[in-house]
């Protein structure tokens, strides 16, 4: 009996943490808090199909409870055998019907929304930068992003840019193991593979925006590696003209000229081992198969180091001293013990120079 009541208490701790859990979502990142058309849409879709298992636990409950006092056993009827009702043509009627029109009430918003989540016609019209629909080519790598904007010959890394209230399109592509691009608060997410592209779009609501402090996380939601839970990107939203601004300042950024003595010595460092693998210009003509790690050209403007690490300069040189701390199985592994702390004071100073907005 102790042992019981000890188990139900514990149950109910359990329970109360799991509510109060349940409202501490973030709006920059929470799917129960919308930023978007897209969100909206799948939150509707996700109170639906809760409302009505809800309703069936509800009546199933109510039903279990009138069988256990309607026809419990009585004193003196221990041997009475109740109504026998097996067969009736009305009852096997109602528990075939309802089920049925719970689920047409479920799959019909369910399969509209679909067909209109994968109406991506404006991405492929021949004349979408006439119109200034806005593409973005996503490439999940192990475990960072690139983002290419080919109607503007943009390529960035780890930091989405955005338009708000209109709709962004993107292409899905992985190029070492599959991934998943998620906006948990904007909705997705979907699948990169290395073998086809996935398509589908989005839209930034700019009030929802305004309420995340003007930044959202992107995620990868596909187990890729031991770094998986690591991958995060982060997006910004902008309103159009600023969007516009952006798009005008990272098509005339050049190769940023460094006077700084320091800095001067971690730009040598970055030209003799760095230079191979990473661009320090968003209008990098190199092709895909070339880009095996981040583009660096606005790193100084980034939310974040790595993906998960405040942007200042001593996590900077935790990340360049040992990566693999940071994230294990990462491609920049091998560079652990290479740099002394003076070229990495170096480095660091050059890296955090450069800017672009």
């Amino acid at each position: 009996m102790k042992k019981g009541l000890r188990n139900w208490r514990l149950f109910s701790l359990f329970g109360m943490m799991a509510l109060l859990l349940a409202g501490c979502g973030k709006p920059f990142l929470s799917t129960l808090q919308p930023a978007g058309e897209v969100a909206d849409m799948q939150y509707s879709l996700m109170l639906l199909s809760t409302s009505i298992m809800v309703l069936v636990i509800v009546v199933v409950a109510i039903i279990f409870v009138y069988v256990v006092i309607r026809f419990r056993r009585r004193k003196g009827e221990e041997n009475k055998i109740p109504k026998q009702v097996e067969g009736s043509h009305k009852l096997e009627i109602i528990w075939t019907v309802i089920p049925i029109i719970l689920l047409l009430i479920l799959a019909v918003p369910t399969v509209l929304t679909t067909f209109k989540l994968a109406d991506v016609k404006a991405m492929n019209d021949k004349d979408r930068d006439k119109k200034g629909t806005v593409v973005v080519n996503v490439r999940a790598n192990l475990y960072w992003w690139e983002f290419e904007y080919p109607d503007y010959g943009i390529i960035t890394s780890q930091d989405l840019v955005v338009p708000t209230n209109e709709k962004v399109y993107f292409n899905l592509i992985a190029s070492d193991v599959k991934h998943s691009f998620w906006i948990p608060a904007v909705g997705g997410k979907m699948d990169t593979n290395t073998d086809n592209k996935n398509q589908f779009w989005l839209v930034f609501d700019q009030k929802a925006t305004d309420k995340a402090g003007g930044v959202f996380y992107g995620k990868c939601a596909e187990l890729c590696g031991p770094s998986h839970a690591l991958m995060d990107f982060k997006v910004r939203p902008l309103p159009r003209d600023q969007f516009d601004a952006w798009v005008k300042k990272m098509q005339n950024a050049k190769k940023p000229v460094v006077t700084d003595p320091v800095a001067k010595q971690g730009e040598a460092i970055f030209n003799k081992s760095c230079i191979g693998c990473h661009a320090v210009t968003p209008l990098d003509k190199r092709p895909e198969q070339a880009r095996t790690a981040p583009n660096l050209a606005n790193f100084g403007d980034r939310q974040r180091i790595a993906g998960i690490l405040e942007h200042n300069e001593e996590n900077l040189k935790k990340w360049l001293r040992d990566p693999e701390s940071v994230k294990p199985g990462n491609k920049m592994t091998g560079t652990y013990g290479k740099l002394s702390e003076e070229q990495i004071d170096a480095l660091a100073k050059y890296l955090m120079s450069l800017k672009v907005e």
